[in-house]
C-alpha cells in the first residue's frame, strides 16, 4: 500500500512515508510545556475558573479510579476501614495543636460568612483532617479494647496554593488520608511503616511501575505536628524528585490536645499514640512524568483503565466483525478492552489518539491482515509492531501486558540508577542535581554551623529522604550524621 495521508489531531497533516509532525512539545525542548500538552491532548485535566482549581476529565478520572481501587484494597488489607468526616472544621480546633496550626496557617481557606450573615466562629475548609477526626476519636475511644482504631477517608482537601500546577500543586485536590490510634508507641510505629511499605511502596512499584526511594524526612521537612515523617520519593524524567506518599508518626501531641485517652489493662489512664498517612492526585502527575514520552502517556498495564484497544482499520470484508469478536474474547479473558470501530475518522488520527492516551497494547484489525489470519500488535511502551495470529492473539496479549509492565519498571529503575551520584561535599550538589539525585553524607547537614540543609535549600535543593548507608530505613531517632541524605531539586 502506498503512502497514506492522515489527519492528525488539531489539523496537522502527516504521511506514513515521512516523519510525523510533533503532536507534543518534545521533552528535551521544554519539559514543563510537554507536561501541559499531555494534560490537554490526552484529555486528562484542565484548570477550573478559580485559580488553582482543577477539572479532571473522564479519562483522567478513570485512571484515578484505578489508583483508588488499588490503594484502597491495600489499605483494607492493612485492617483500616473507610469513613467520612466533614469538609468544614471549626477554626478553634486548629488552635489546639500549636505546631499543626502554625504549619498550615498560610494555606488555609477560611469561611467567615454563611447564609448572608457573619459566622460566630470562622470555619476552615478541610486542609487535612487530624483535628476533626481527633475530636470524634476522643468520644469513641474509652478502653484498650477500642484499640487500635484504624480509619481512612477518601476526600477532597483545600490548601491555598500560590504557584498551582495541575495534579502537582492545586488549591483543591483529591486524596486518601488515614488516621489511626494505638495503645503503644511501638504499635503506632510499626503501623506507620506497614502503610509505607505494604500500601504505598507496593502500589508504586508493582502497579505504577515507578521505583521509589523510601526514607525518613528531616526535622525541617516533616509534617507539621508529627514526630517522624516517612516518605516515598520518585525521580521524574527531567531528573527532579516528586514526593509520592507520606506516613507520619504523630506521637501523643494530638491525643493530649483532644484528650484521646483510654484505660489500659491495669485501669490506668493513658493517651493514645497516633499515625496519619496520605497519597493524592499528585500520583497522576507522577505517572505522566515518570513514564510519558514524546508521543504521550505510557500507562503500566496493571493500572491502565483500558489495557487493550482493538482498532478496526476498516470494517469491510469481515474486519469489523472480527474486531468485535476479538474484543469480546479479550474481555472474556479478564482484560480491560475497548473496541474502536470509528472508521468514519482517519485511521492515523485514531492511532495517534490512543498513543497519546498511553493504552499499553493496540491491536489493528484490517482486511488485508485478516486474509493472512493475522492482526498487528502494537506495544505502547517500546513502539514495536508485530503481526500475530488471530487465534493466538488473546494469549499473546496476556504475555505482552506483563512484559510491558516489567519493561516500564526496568526503564525507570535504569534511569534513576544512571542519574544518581554520590558526592562528598555540599559544593558538588548543585551540579549533581541538575539532572538527577545526589547521595550526600548526613554529617554534612549538621556539621560546622549546622546549616547545611538551609544552604541546600537556598540553592533550590532539598533533602528528600534519609536512609542508612545500605539503603534501609533508620529508626525514628537515629542521628542524621550517620545516615545518607538523598537530595534533589523537587516539585
Amino acid at each position: 500500500m502506498g503512502d497514506l495521508l492522515v489527519t492528525l489531531p488539531f489539523g496537522r497533516l502527516a504521511s506514513t512515508g515521512m516523519a510525523k509532525a510533533d503532536v507534543l512539545t518534545p521533552q528535551a525542548t521544554d519539559f514543563p510545556q510537554w507536561y501541559q500538552d499531555i494534560l490537554a491532548k490526552a484529555e486528562l485535566a484542565e484548570g477550573g475558573p478559580v485559580r488553582g482549581t482543577i477539572v479532571i476529565r473522564p479519562y483522567g478520572y478513570a485512571i484515578w479510579e484505578r489508583m483508588q481501587a488499588e490503594i484502597d484494597a491495600r489499605i483494607k488489607a492493612a485492617g483500616a476501614q473507610n469513613a467520612y468526616f466533614p469538609l468544614f472544621i471549626p477554626e478553634s480546633y486548629f488552635r489546639r495543636e500549636a505546631e499543626h496550626v502554625e504549619g498550615f496557617s498560610p494555606e488555609l481557606a477560611v469561611v467567615t460568612h454563611g447564609g448572608g450573615k457573619k459566622l460566630e466562629e470562622p470555619i476552615v475548609v478541610r486542609p487535612t483532617s487530624e483535628t476533626i477526626i481527633d475530636s470524634f476519636l476522643s468520644k469513641w475511644i474509652q478502653s484498650y479494647r477500642d484499640l487500635p482504631l484504624l480509619l481512612n477517608q477518601w476526600a477532597n482537601v483545600v490548601r491555598w496554593e500560590l504557584r498551582p500546577r495541575l495534579f502537582l500543586r492545586t488549591t483543591e485536590f483529591l486524596w486518601q488520608e488515614g488516621h489511626t490510634a494505638h495503645a503503644t508507641e511501638q504499635d503506632a510505629h510499626e503501623y506507620a511503616l506497614r502503610i509505607l511499605r505494604h500500601v504505598y511502596e507496593d502500589f508504586m512499584v508493582n502497579v505504577l511501575a515507578i521505583p521509589v526511594v523510601v526514607g525518613r524526612k528531616t526535622d525541617q521537612e516533616r509534617f507539621a505536628g508529627a514526630t517522624t515523617t516517612w516518605s516515598t520519593e520518585a525521580m521524574m524524567r527531567d531528573g527532579k524528585a516528586l514526593q509520592m506518599g507520606t506516613s507520619h508518626e504523630l506521637g501523643q501531641g494530638f491525643a493530649k490536645a483532644f484528650d484521646i485517652s483510654f484505660l489500659d489493662q491495669t485501669g490506668q489512664k493513658s493517651f493514645v499514640w497516633q499515625t496519619s498517612w496520605g497519597a493524592s492526585t499528585r500520583l497522576m502527575g507522577a505517572l505522566i512524568m515518570a513514564h510519558g514520552d514524546d508521543a504521550g502517556l505510557r500507562l503500566p498495564p496493571r493500572l491502565a483503565p483500558v489495557q487493550v484497544v482493538v482498532l478496526a482499520v476498516r470494517t469491510e470484508e469481515g474486519a469489523g466483525e472480527a474486531a468485535a469478536q476479538l474484543a469480546a474474547s479479550l474481555r472474556g479473558a479478564g482484560i480491560r478492552v475497548e473496541l474502536d470501530a470509528r472508521t468514519e475518522l482517519p485511521f492515523g488520527r485514531r492511532a495517534v489518539g490512543w498513543e497519546l492516551k498511553g493504552v499499553p497494547v493496540r491491536l489493528e484489525v484490517g482486511p488485508r491482515d485478516l486474509a493472512n489470519g493475522t492482526v498487528v500488535l502494537c506495544r505502547r511502551d517500546d513502539a514495536t509492531k508485530t503481526p500475530v495470529r488471530l487465534d493466538e492473539a488473546v494469549n499473546e496479549v496476556g504475555k505482552v501486558l506483563e512484559a510491558a509492565q516489567a519493561a516500564l519498571m526496568a526503564e525507570a529503575l535504569k534511569m534513576r540508577s544512571e542519574r544518581t551520584v554520590e558526592v562528598s561535599s555540599l559544593e558538588e550538589v548543585d551540579e549533581a542535581t541538575q539532572s538527577g539525585f545526589a547521595m550526600v553524607p548526613g554529617s554534612l547537614l549538621t556539621s560546622g554551623d549546622g546549616k547545611g540543609e538551609q544552604r541546600l535549600n537556598a540553592a533550590g535543593v532539598s533533602v528528600r529522604a534519609l536512609q542508612r548507608p545500605d539503603g534501609s530505613l533508620p529508626s525514628p531517632d537515629e542521628d542524621a550524621a550517620g545516615l545518607v541524605a538523598v537530595v534533589a531539586r523537587a516539585y
